[in-house]
Order: structure tokens, then C-alpha cells, then sequence
């Protein structure tokens, strides 16, 4: 079984993502892990953000290897861990200019519908993961909330790991994100099936609830028409 999350920054993915897979007990696919270590790599080694050939020539030179789990998504780049590296501000910024490229991409959503098949079974939280990496998928999701919300959790985040951060700056942030991510989840919202929650008043523990629900009743759905 693979499920999809999709949806904006800050609406609450990864960490819902997380809380399913392990009630689920299956693997967190975290598929904008893979977008976030190569902006980190092209950060390090001094590629323009904005150079398509450079950008793409780096992502087919390094190894990436996830080491998925019910509660973590772990992120080696040619054997080195970097999986808190890329969680900082200047690499959420540098990820949106990578996620741009077409052909940049195309490239990783390969490599991620290779990890999910290898998985067989997962949670997949990124934004283009239901209509784009995993078409098929037995279950999808929509996560959202308000631009306000979204940025007070992104900030919350930052300042847990020791970052100093300004609510205007991040809100900036995810406006930037949000003008480039869209395209990649918005389609979704016409598809059938999908299910679309607001987490803005939500709790964690509310929304993994009613995806559980919801699993719950495709399942019996199903069952009934066999």
C-alpha cells in the first residue's frame, strides 16, 4: 500500500506523515528530502541555483540513499548523513529555486518512485507525490492551512533546532514556496477520491485520526464492492 500527502509548506506533512506511518507501521517516504539534499550539495560545491545543466549534472553525480522508517526519513549524500544539515533556512530557500527545474525533476521523482516501489509499502509526504510520483496509489491526501499558521510551525520548528529566525522572514519564505509549489498539488484537487484536510485548527493527533477514518472507510468501501 502507498499513501500520498501532498499539500503547502508548513501545512503539517511531514510530521502527520510521520505519526500515520507509525500507527500504520510502514516506511516515511520523505520525497522533499531529496530536493533539500541537493540544494545543501549545490550550496557546498558553489552551483548556481539558477543553472538547469549544472544543477542536473550534480544530481545524477550524487548517491542518495534513505533510510526509511516508520517515524524518520535519514538522508546519506555519497555516505554522508546530512539529514540535519538540510533542514536550515538557507537550504529551504535554495530548495524552492532547485524544485524549478524541469529537468532537475524529473530525475528525483524517478529515484523516488524507485524507493517507494522498493518500499512496497509507505507513507509518501512531498507535493507533487499523488498526481505525479505515485498516480496509483491506494490512498491520497491533501494537507493545508493558513499562511499565518504555516509560518508560526515553520518558525516554532527553526527555534527547536537553535535557529534564530524572524516571523516576517519565514513568512516571506513560504510565500516564495508557495507561488512554485502550488502547481505541483493544486491538480490534485480535481481528482476523485483525494481527501482534503485543513490542519490550521487542528491538532496532530485530530488529523492523523481522520486519515486513519478515512483509510478505513476506502477499505470497507472497497471490501463491499468486491
Amino acid at each position: 500500500m502507498i499513501v500520498t500527502i501532498d499539500g503547502p509548506a508548513g501545512s503539517g506533512k511531514s510530521t502527520i506523515a510521520r505519526k500515520l506511518a507509525a500507527r500504520l507501521n510502514i516506511a516515511y517516504l520523505d520525497t522533499g528530502a531529496m530536493y533539500r539534499a541537493l540544494a545543501h550539495a549545490a550550496l557546498q560545491r558553489g552551483v548556481g541555483l539558477a543553472d538547469e545543466v549544472a544543477l542536473v549534472e550534480l544530481a545524477r553525480s550524487l548517491e542518495f540513499e534513505l533510510d526509511c522508517g516508520p517515524t524518520h526519513t535519514r538522508v546519506c549524500v555519497d555516505g554522508n548523513d546530512v539529514s540535519e544539515a538540510i533542514r536550515t533556512m538557507e537550504v529551504s530557500a535554495a530548495t524552492s529555486q532547485v524544485a524549478r527545474c524541469a529537468g532537475v525533476r524529473a530525475l528525483l521523482v524517478e529515484r523516488q518512485r524507485q524507493t517507494g516501489h522498493s518500499l512496497g509499502c509507505c507513507v509518501s509526504e512531498g507535493r507533487d507525490q499523488g498526481g505525479v510520483v505515485f498516480p496509483d496509489a491506494e490512498a491520497k491526501f491533501i494537507l493545508d492551512a493558513s499562511l499565518d499558521e504555516r509560518a508560526r510551525r515553520r518558525c516554532e520548528e527553526l527555534g527547536e533546532r537553535g535557529e534564530d529566525v524572524d516571523l516576517a522572514v519565514v513568512m516571506d519564505d513560504i510565500r516564495a514556496r508557495d507561488r512554485v509549489d502550488f502547481r505541483q498539488w493544486a491538480p490534485l484537487l480535481e481528482s476523485q477520491g483525494v481527501v482534503v484536510i485543513d490542519t490550521t485548527s487542528m491538532t496532530i493527533n485530530e488529523v492523523v485520526e481522520e486519515m486513519v477514518k478515512a483509510l478505513a472507510e476506502r477499505k470497507r468501501s472497497e471490501g463491499e464492492m468486491d
